[in-house]
Order: structure tokens, then sequence, then C-alpha cells
């Protein structure tokens, strides 16, 4: 496990870059290991260790635990106090069972710990906890971000926090609780008429809290009883349409219509389509239909007749194929791409999905996979919801393969995938 620290300090002289624990672990003898220790603790506390006399307070030790792995991992040692002297634990099998339940149920997402207990000669023992930084964000379990300058921690204010995390790119940006948000925030119709769709017989479910609901049933929000911080995708699915275009407006979707076959043609119209998924899905279905026709068969051949071709004749495309399309894009975006929008492009003859996908990591081998509907869901609780029957969207069933497939059908012509410069292109071709 990389260690930012020992590379860096002079007080661990460390070629190999791996972790305190694995040091100790190569070298000759167990009073090497407890050497090496003192020299850590003597060093101080910086950006990278931290210093306890026991292990008291679980919700202070998550919040130091996240400071730390937000910071690109480091260590925290407990059985040493404020003047650097080693005191010990006396229960250090508790103490280590204890930090791996913080780790994998106060923190989210959770950590994986490196643990291990030093013996001195004295008969005192301390634990080290070894924390590694490679999935942040992390957040307390009421959502809460912190982050370590030298030897203190310090939470994330609501101002910081958007930049940093677009200088992060969180692979889980749906998970990401926004502070600035309220009940009355929230399509009241648009979410209990969901939560109904379970169960027709269940009481009045206005009488339930909106907080509540989507922090213990819907698993959409963090806090306490007296706070209430939704998460992105709660905004994103229930929110009311002027409230997200306000809060994320990365979220909107461009529809455009050119009158050639490609974006450098002439624009006829172009529409920014904003608000909750379900208000974005039936906008940009309907911007299609106004200048295609969609249909479950594929048209009937005429004769052409002279004089016919002034005017260019609609386009037709299989009805469930684009209704597919338009649902994976809204989907599977990738939101913490804060530049490149997702849009969709009408040509004469296709039309073309851009959304934004993070090309490191995903091709070639992974596009080749959801050809046969293996996914990398980036967003899986939004996936969960925007795809049920009660949430108001009539989705057809294949995914990208049925896509791929009934397309080429309709059409004679298989549609076409690009994954380039952090984009995801799906153009699917008029029969």
């Amino acid at each position: 496990m990389p260690r930012k620290r020992f590379r860096h300090s002079p007080r661990f002289e460390s070629t190999g870059g791996h972790s305190f624990q694995e040091y100790l672990a190569n070298q000759d003898s167990p009073s090497t290991s407890r050497t090496e220790l003192l020299r850590l603790i003597r060093g101080g506390e910086d950006t990278y260790l931290e210093l306890k006399v026991k292990l008291s307070n679980s919700e202070r030790i998550a919040q130091g635990i996240v400071a730390i792995a937000n910071t690109n991992g480091g260590t925290i040692v407990f059985g040493v106090n404020d003047q650097l002297r080693i005191e010990g634990v006396s229960n250090p099998e508790w103490v280590q069972e204890e930090l791996a339940r913080i780790c994998r149920e106060e923190i989210v997402p959770p950590i994986v710990p490196i643990l291990d207990t030093v013996a001195f000669d004295s008969g005192k023992r301390v634990v080290a906890l070894d924390i590694d930084g490679r999935r942040r964000p992390y957040r307390t379990r009421d959502g809460r971000f912190y982050l370590r300058f030298g030897a203190e921690k310090r939470e994330v204010s609501r101002s910081e926090l958007s930049a940093w995390l677009d200088e992060l790119r969180p692979l889980g940006f749906e998970n990401i609780p926004l502070q600035e948000v309220h009940e009355a925030d929230f399509d009241d119709s648009l979410l209990w008429s969901f939560a109904s769709g379970f169960d027709e017989n269940a009481p009045n479910l206005n009488l339930y809290q909106t907080s509540d609901f989507l922090r213990k049933d819907l698993l959409l929000a963090v806090g306490n009883a007296d706070e209430f911080f939704p998460t992105v995708a709660a905004v994103i699915l229930f929110g009311k349409d002027e409230k997200v275009a306000e809060l994320l407006p990365r979220s909107n979707v461009t529809v455009a219509r050119f009158s050639g076959d490609g974006s450098r043609s002439d624009l006829i119209e172009a529409v920014e389509v904003k608000g909750n998924l379900h208000t974005q899905y039936e906008a940009i279905l309907a911007f299609i239909k106004r200048y295609v026709d969609l249909a479950k068969e594929r048209p009937k051949r005429k004769l052409t007749l002279v004089g016919e071709g002034v005017a260019k004749p609609r386009g037709h495309y299989h009805f469930y194929s684009i209704s597919e399309a338009v649902i994976n894009m809204l989907m599977h975006r990738d939101l913490a791409i804060r530049d490149i929008r997702t849009r969709v492009n009408i040509y004469d003859n296709s039309i073309e999905f851009v959304n934004p996908r993070r090309t490191n990591g995903f091709s070639p081998p992974a596009s080749r996979a959801i050809r046969y509907g293996i996914t990398q869901r980036l967003n899986p609780q939004i996936a969960a919801i925007f795809t049920r029957r009660e949430y108001g969207i009539n989705k057809p069933h294949g995914g990208l393969p049925m896509i791929l497939r009934q397309s080429a059908r309709f059409s004679d012509r298989r549609p076409e995938i690009y994954i380039a410069n952090d984009e995801f292109k799906l153009r699917i071709f008029a029969a």
C-alpha cells in the first residue's frame, strides 16, 4: 500500500512504497520493528500520522479516519500521549475489533483497514491503524467530510465541497450528500406515488415525513434526527425541477436538431432540458418525436413519385430502442464530470446520444462487454429506482444489447458505439 508520508519523510527510508506494517513484517527481528515505530512516533504528528492515548469516542475516531483517508491515507497509533510517550493500551484486541467496526459501519464507503499490535519489553502494547485513501471521497455516516492539515483535521465547508469533489471526480458521485437541500425541495407527488406503488393498501403515505422516508426507507439521505442531507441521487430522482436545475446544472441535457448528417450542419433547434429524471425523460422523448417517427414495426416501403425529393422525409426509428437509449443515457452518465454535458443530436438519418463517461479504465474491454449486457453501473441507486415501473417510466427490457439488435433489424444498419475523450457515443440510424 503506498504511503506518501513514508516515501517523502526523512525519518523512514523506504524504497518499495509499502505500508509501515509491511515494512515491519519484512524486518529481521521484532526489535527492529519497535525501533522503527519509535522513530516514527518521535517525529510527532503530521498530515499522515495521528497519535491517540486511547480509543474513547468512536464518533471522533471516525472523523479522524475520514480526514486521513481523504488526505491520501496515513496511520493512527493508539497508546501514545501528547508528550510522545508510550503508555500502551490495556485491551488491544478490543481496540482492533472496534476500529474494524468503525471502518466498516461508521464510514462511507467502508474502509478495509490494516491493523497491527506492537509489543514492547515493558509489556506495553500499542495498536497501529493503517488507512488507505484510494477510494476517496470518504464521509462519516452522518454525511460530513473531513480533511487533515498538518496535525489537525478540519471539516470541508459547503463552499469548498463542490470544488473539491470536482477535483476528485468520485465514482460514487450519486451518494454525495447535499447540505443545502430541504424537504420542501422534493416533488411529493412523484415521491409518494412511487412509494404507494409498492403497497396500495398502506395507510395514508402523506403522514410520513419526506426526510424519514428518504433516509430510512430508500437510503437516499444521511444525517441524524435533527439533520437532513439528501444525496445527489435523491435530488435527481425526486427533486422539484427548478431545484434540480439550481443545485445540479451539470445534469441538464441538450437536445438539438441539425439539418444534415453531422453536428457541423446547420442547427435547426436546440433546447436545454432541466429537471428530475422523470421530467427529463418525457421532455427528451417529446422533442425527438417532433422530428422523427417512432414505431414498433418497420415501415413498409413505398414508391417514390417525381418531385417528392424536394423535402426530406422524417426518419423512422424503433420506438423501444430509442426509449431505452434515452433511459440508459440518463442512468449511466458520469455526473462527476462537470465540463462534458449529456447531449442528444438528431440528424437527417441518425440520432446520436452523447454521455460523459471516463475513458480511463472503461475502454476497450468494458466497451466490448457492454454489448453483451455486462455493464459497469456508475449510478446503481439511480438505476434501481429509475427503471422501476412504480417510478412512472415504461421501460423496455434488454438494455444496450436490445438496442443494438432491434435497431439493426429495423434499419438494416447496426448502431455505432464510440468511446473517447471521456465521452460515450451511441448512434442509431433511421430506417
